[in-house]
Formats: structure tokens, C-alpha cells, sequence
């Protein structure tokens, strides 16, 4: 599934997919995102223990929500998000993983 997010005048691409290479997993999990840093597109992977709403959002490092990647129900599992930065600038980002049950936030760098 493709999707364009427009935020403030930026427009950055998201494509998301769900790993069918194994079982469920046992714990909630936000990996480091790959490449780290990148340019222009890195990819987000998660684990969900089972299906629920998720939110996937980037921030800027002064806190500004500057896109939402995901904001539906995944089902459990793990999956992986691309997200192509190429409307933002060079600098840290923060990424955070929300679900009703689990919460983490990481840091990613786009170097142009």
C-alpha cells in the first residue's frame, strides 16, 4: 500500500508492508530505522503481539509533528514502513511508535 502524506507544504511518500518470514512475535518492538543515516528513504519495522490500532508518526527534533506514517489497525506481526523523506531537510528526526499498549520513540538523521 502507497501513500503520500502532504504536511506543511512537504510532501513525503510512505509504502508499508507486512513480514511474512515468521511467527508472531513475543514482545512489542520499534527498531532502529535502516539506512540510519539516509537519503532520501530508510525503512521503519515494528512487531505487534496482536492486532490493534497503531500510529506511526515523524517529528522534528523540536517536537513538530511533521508527518503521520500509519494510523490504522495492523494485525499482529512484524511490519515494515518505507518512508521517503525527500520534501524534508537534512537534520535528526524522531520517529514514534504508539498502540494502546505500547509507546517508543527513536531518533533517524537524513543527511542530503
Amino acid at each position: 500500500r502507497n501513500v503520500t502524506v502532504d504536511f506543511s507544504g512537504s510532501s513525503v511518500g510512505v509504502s508499508t508492508e507486512d513480514d511474512p518470514s515468521g511467527g508472531l512475535p513475543s514482545e512489542y518492538r520499534l527498531e532502529q530505522n535502516y539506512p540510519n543515516p539516509f537519503n532520501p528513504t530508510t525503512q521503519i519495522t515494528f512487531a505487534l503481539i496482536k492486532a490493534q490500532p497503531v500510529r506511526l508518526d515523524i517529528y522534528s527534533i523540536t517536537g513538530v509533528r511533521v508527518a503521520t506514517l500509519l494510523q490504522d489497525v495492523r494485525p499482529a506481526g512484524v511490519h515494515r514502513v518505507e518512508f521517503d523523506a525527500s520534501g524534508l531537510s537534512s537534520g535528526v528526526y524522531l520517529y514514534r511508535l504508539a498502540t494502546p499498549e505500547f509507546s517508543k520513540t527513536r531518533s533517524m538523521m537524513i543527511i542530503k
